[in-house]
């Protein structure tokens, strides 16, 4: 593997010129970068020469130290009234073709729709031209038979087939209920690197992915339509699995996912490092991100709820899931979580409820209003909860401002869920290699300025 070798994911957006935090990215061992700036604002003229100064210094610094850089623009955004999902462009086939697709850590697999599907959309509510793969026009896609030996490999992350034409074949089923059947090929991806100072287009690697001739359930609906789903999870058909066996990424990928203004973020094949991040290990041999979730605190109080609520055992326990646009808790969970909340805010706001879901009025920032919370891991680590990572605002009345909790209860399951409500404004690291997954709050935005520099600089 190259010495500092990153696959990157980030979004095109405007954003203003601004001091970053402290952060660095590596891809591999022996090449890292720290920015060390200031994060306090200050008016002297000579403070903001120093740090423009400086700005320049390490965006310079960080050209010569990357190599294997690769941009795929993100969009979406984690609100459920505007997208409700994270999205990126692949590229591939020889002539290369764009495929949209969403960025899912709760699936393995790349799959993109086939020119022979039934029941995928042809067009999209979110304004993006859709497309379908066709095998026969790449010159480099070869089909998986069912001999291939990595054809096994298929079994560790969906039901497996074999057509009677001796194809190898997959069957998905989602927890929404959607679902993606069809075959598996192998092609080459696209993406542009950048090595030193320098950008490499149209480098690429051979991968296996999906390519679906029938989908069901939300997957037909165009409102929110893309051409598949790119799966991050831990089993070998994942494209982190296939790129890191090659030698060309490390075997850690990250995200930061910015929560307002349109939305957006970084993804990471590598690492971002940031001084706040704190880890929990991995629950071993689980199909997705699990984690040991022990508590629950609001205000600083942890809540009186049964640590077995939160067990792995039996598709029981905590999930961090990218592809879940909300957060879900079971009802042992739900209920303390929301009423201790309530409670705190009861003299400031008029608590109202919604279709089921408890809100709040309120013409004052949720900001200064509404509680902190923490989700308490193992090892110590706890991920901290803004109002803004809890609550989602529905609409306005005479006025005010209708806030409601975010979190969904799910009852007699056992499960929670952990998606882009909770996961947005933070950098997120899933250590592969270490089985272990980090976290620190963070702002988006100066890591998306910070690659943006580099590829305008």
């Amino acid at each position: 593997m190259p010495p500092a070798s990153i696959l990157l994911v980030f979004v095109t957006v405007a954003v203003a010129m601004e001091v970053l935090p402290d952060a660095a990215v590596f891809g591999g061992e022996g090449k890292s970068l720290t920015l060390t700036l200031e994060r306090t604002s200050h008016n002297g003229v000579e403070m903001s020469q120093l740090r423009d100064r400086d700005r320049v210094r390490h965006v310079r610094f960080l050209q010569q130290q990357l190599t294997g850089v690769v941009d795929f623009q993100v969009e979406g955004t984690y609100d459920p009234f505007i997208v409700g999902l994270y999205y990126t462009k692949v590229k591939l086939g020889t002539p290369p073709k764009e495929f949209y697709v969403q960025i899912d850590t709760g699936s393995d697999v790349l799959w993109v729709s086939c020119n022979s599907c039934n029941g995928c959309p042809t067009s999209s509510g979110l304004q993006i031209q859709l497309e379908f793969f066709d095998p026969t026009s790449s010159s480099t896609a070869s089909l998986i038979s069912c001999s291939d030996r990595r054809c096994d490999l298929g079994t560790q992350s969906s039901d497996s087939l074999c057509s009677s034409q001796n194809q190898c074949g997959y069957r998905f089923q989602y927890g929404d209920g959607s679902g993606a059947s069809g075959f598996y090929a192998s092609d080459l991806m696209y993406f542009d690197t950048i090595i030193g100072n320098s950008l490499a287009s149209n480098s690429s690697a051979p991968i296996i992915f999906g390519c679906s001739t029938s989908q069901t359930g939300d997957l037909t609906k165009m409102d929110r339509a893309v051409d598949g789903i790119f799966g991050f999870g831990q089993q070998g058909f994942s494209v982190v699995s296939q790129l890191s066996s090659q030698g060309i990424t490390p075997n850690v990928f990250s995200h930061c996912l910015k929560g307002g203004n349109g939305g957006g973020g970084i993804l990471v094949l590598g690492q971002i490092v940031e001084p706040n991040l704190v880890y929990t290990p991995l629950v071993p041999s689980q199909p997705h991100y699990n984690l040991n979730l022990q508590s629950i605190a609001v205000n600083g109080q942890i809540l009186p709820i049964d640590p077995a609520v939160f067990q792995t055992s039996n598709n029981r326990g905590t999930i961090i899931d990218s592809g879940t646009t909300l957060a879900y808790l079971s009802e042992e969970a739900y209920d303390p979580f929301v009423n201790a909340i309530t409670q705190t805010v009861s003299q400031s706001v008029r608590p109202l409820v919604s279709k089921g879901i408890q809100c709040y009025l309120t013409t004052s920032s949720v900001s200064e209003i509404f509680p902190p919370a923490s989700l308490n891991f193992a090892g110590g680590a706890s991920m901290l909860l803004k109002p803004e990572d809890y609550l989602l605002q529905q609409n306005s009345i005479s006025g005010a401002a209708v806030w409601c909790i975010g979190f969904q209860k799910l009852q007699g399951q056992g499960i929670t869920i952990l998606g882009d409500l909770v996961l947005k404004d933070k950098i997120v690291v899933y250590d592969l290699a270490g089985q272990r997954i980090g976290w620190a709050n963070y702002n988006c935005k100066f890591l998306l300025l910070l690659f943006l520099t580099i590829y305008n600089y």
